[in-house]
């Protein structure tokens, strides 16, 4: 297809709080299917996931479904995998005010998923266990799909036009150099096993504990400059729909994103995510868990998503993918997509948590009490910290501006950011 007749297929503009307000009207706004299908072989047995279609932002209420697709591929060991898969969607959720509107809840998700993260990775490390795991966790509600990721784990999008976006940024130590400064530059060191003769083998790592990824949530063993501050993408599709691949790192080595997107195309879901990892494990054997999810957002009068031939490349930044800026305090589109174009509405990888939170975090100031923008438990605002300013705050110093993080919160925002020496290490 033309870039002219793309153009022409372009339906009117329409802005996205008018699309929602037409849903809590009860006006025709068809919701896409969701299919969904996994495939896995173990290698180690260290990975997990979380399949959570049926999910609802007001108990009751089917009209507020949502979706919920997790990969945790553990390292050194299962715990931290599967207490993520237990407990941080429910971290997710507590972060995000209740009574909202749809769109409300949408704006707020971003933030609530880096709170969530990092409320979980405290809440890990406390047990005292030295387990690890990356973290792709992908929520969909309606067209609107939202990716939070640690690790290299990693969520493809396949759409209409055979284009292949990748929704998540690879957190390897050894492909990464932003990570790689911002680590050196918390206290971690960055470097090679050395062997006998002084020979430097194998991927780059961080020092203490030797860890190839620079974010993960558990690694209790490691210095905070791991952190779990993820990073996280949300896009708008039309009504064209797409796919989504989400996969542990067994499957990426092996494969190219276009790779394992060509290789199920015009298959349902659940043999898409089978062929999948058959074309991983012929094409680099079983040297890790592999483990992927197809996940089909259609039209509802599409039984499954047609076959396309692959585009051009270079039609990608022109035609099916419209970037927005990534001004932090526009979170939201005013924009429907036209039919094969992907309408980014956030993105933001920064590992700084102030800018991840922003100052306007919802807090309960009227009633004296605060409440941590991370652990969601209220204190006395004397008893913690604003995040912004970094002292003690008392009430009647200044104007309060948010968010509040409680003292153990900020203690360990300081950690990650190099502000204070990490924990020691634990020994098993």
């Amino acid at each position: 297809m033309s870039q002219a007749e793309v153009l022409r297929m372009k339906p009117p503009l329409v802005p996205l709080a008018t699309l929602i307000g037409r849903e809590l009207r009860n006006e025709k706004v068809e919701k896409p299917f969701v299919k969904y299908g996994q495939a896995a072989l173990a290698k180690k047995g260290e990975d997990y996931f979380l399949v959570k279609p049926d999910c609802q932002r007001i108990p009751g209420n089917p009209a507020s479904s949502f979706s919920v697709f997790a990969i945790f591929d553990g390292h050194n060991g299962i715990s931290a995998a599967i207490f993520a898969k237990e407990n941080l969607l429910s971290n997710v959720l507590s972060a995000i005010p209740q009574g909202i509107s749809r769109e409300e809840w949408l704006q707020a998700l971003p933030r609530a998923l880096v709170a969530g993260f990092v409320k979980t990775d405290i809440e890990f490390q406390q047990r005292g266990e030295t387990s690890g795991t990356t973290v792709t966790f992908v929520v969909i509600d309606g067209w609107t799909v939202t990716v939070a990721s640690v690790g290299d784990s990693r969520c493809i999008l396949d759409t209409q036009g055979g284009i292949v976006s990748l929704l998540t940024v690879d957190h390897r130590l050894e492909e990464n150099a932003e990570e790689r400064e911002r680590v050196t530059a918390s206290g971690g060191e960055v470097g090679r096993l050395n062997v006998f003769g002084g020979n430097e083998v194998g991927p780059l790592r961080c020092w203490p504990g030797g860890l190839c990824l620079s974010r993960s949530i558990g690694d209790t063993d490691v210095g905070e400059f791991i952190v779990p501050i993820p990073h996280v993408k949300q896009v708008k599709l039309s009504n064209a729909g797409g796919r989504l691949i989400i996969a542990s790192d067994g499957i990426w080595d092996a494969l190219s994103s276009d790779m394992a997107a060509k290789s199920c195309r015009g298959l349902p879901a659940d043999l898409g995510a089978k062929m999948v990892v058959k074309e991983a494990l012929r094409s680099r054997g079983l040297k890790d868990d592999t483990t992927c999810l197809v996940v089909d957002i259609i039209p509802s009068d599409q039984p499954v998503l047609p076959s396309t031939p692959r585009k051009k490349q270079n039609m990608l930044s022109s035609i099916l993918f419209r970037k927005k800026s990534l001004n932090f305090t526009n979170k939201t589109t005013n924009k429907l997509s036209a039919i094969g174009v992907v309408e980014e509405l956030f993105e933001e990888g920064s590992a700084v948590l102030a800018e991840r939170l922003g100052k306007d975090f919802p807090t309960n100031a009227n009633s004296g009490i605060f409440r941590c923008a991370v652990c969601q438990v209220d204190q006395p605002p004397a008893e913690g910290l604003t995040l912004s300013s970094g002292p003690f705050f008392s009430q009647g110093s200044k104007r309060w501006e948010g968010p509040f993080l409680c003292t153990n919160c900020q203690k360990k925002k300081d950690a990650m950011e190099g502000k204070r020496p990490s924990r020691p290490t634990v020994v098993a």
